[in-house]
């Protein structure tokens, strides 16, 4: 059983109120009497509980934060910029993986308000948001991270998905592809059909192209891979000659797919685009061209408008930060 303050104040022949001023206000106290008490904590391997603490004055150090895969590259680099902001002013970051699924996110949700975490930073799974509106209404200050409020009750740091989904298929189009294909899934994800709007945009501009879609269930590497199988099944004259994924996961599956299967050249054959320009996109076999967000940057200021949130409190104006994507360009588009 672990030692309690008591325990402490007993070993060190103090009160308890003594033992709590070491802990909280150690200026307050006698110098020999904070060493007999450090004494008596080392001695009783005490350790003391900030949760219950901080849950006793009614707010936590703590911000949680959910994003749609903590297995993507893109998101962990989104996490580390909210991490450094909320390190400034002496928070911890609590990361939860909803893995795309809504039973997921309520679980973390649930659990953050459980421990009453200073914000929440989320990047939603689908369209509806009432329950992020009631852990508002709860006093919870909510800030959406990769995508646009179209609520004006909560703040929002996101990249303009439908440029960067014009981007890249204006950069096929530019290249010399007529028949492009989009593999990107699920639609409910908001990311993935803003990133299509922006294809559609582009292919509407110029006649002749063709765009068709290739489903996916989500946006990993595997799901990728069996895209580019399904595409290197087919024959030469029904491939599509170029191939926009809705994140560099999935590019990266189709690469590997197209690379190991077939004689299909890239970007002779297939010129391929990715989103997000994680770090291994540059180390693919063949380098991956891809539309560039801040992640780090995305994380740090939403963090930042959760805290002036939360220190305004009602009286915050809610503000919604759009970043620009950038087209980088490699090998795998003929770069």
């Amino acid at each position: 059983m672990s030692a309690s303050v008591r325990d402490v104040a007993s070993a060190a022949s103090v009160s308890v109120g003594t033992v709590s001023n070491v802990l909280n206000h150690p200026d307050k106290v006698a110098p020999e009497t904070v060493a007999r008490v450090q004494a008596a904590i080392e001695k009783l391997g005490f350790v003391r509980n900030d949760a219950a603490r901080q849950l006793r004055a009614g707010k936590s150090r703590s911000i949680g934060m959910v994003v749609l895969d903590v297995g993507n590259p893109f998101f962990t680099d989104v996490a580390r910029g909210a991490e450094d902001r909320a390190a400034e002013d002496g928070f911890t970051l609590l990361l939860g993986n909803s893995d795309e699924k809504l039973t997921r996110e309520g679980s973390y949700l649930d659990l953050f308000e459980e421990q009453r975490v200073h914000g929440i930073l989320i990047t939603p799974v689908g369209e509806d948001l009432s329950r992020l509106g009631r852990v508002r209404a709860n006093g919870t200050p909510t800030v959406l991270v990769d995508r646009e409020a179209d609520r004006a009750e909560f703040s929002s740091v996101s990249v303009d998905d439908v440029a960067g989904g014009y981007l890249a298929v204006r950069h096929l189009i530019e290249n010399g592809r007529r028949r492009i294909a989009f593999v990107g899934g699920p639609h409910g994800i908001r990311q993935v059909t803003d990133r299509l709007v922006g294809a559609r945009q582009a292919v509407a501009e110029t006649p002749g192209v063709q765009l068709e879609l290739i489903d996916t269930d989500s946006l990993s590497v595997l799901q990728g891979r069996a895209a580019g199988e399904a595409i290197s099944a087919r024959p030469p004259e029904y491939r599509p000659e170029g191939v926009f994924a809705a994140n560099d996961l999935l590019a990266m599956g189709v690469l590997q797919a197209l690379h190991m299967l077939g004689d299909i050249r890239i970007p002779g054959d297939i010129a391929l685009i990715g989103y997000d320009d994680i770090a291994f996109a540059e180390a693919a076999v063949v380098p991956l061209s891809s539309i560039r967000q801040p992640a780090a940057l995305i994380g740090y200021t939403a963090v930042d408008l959760m805290l002036r949130e939360a220190a305004a409190g009602a009286g915050f104006e809610r503000e919604h930060v759009v970043f620009q994507p950038e087209l980088v360009v490699r090998q795998s588009t003929g770069g």
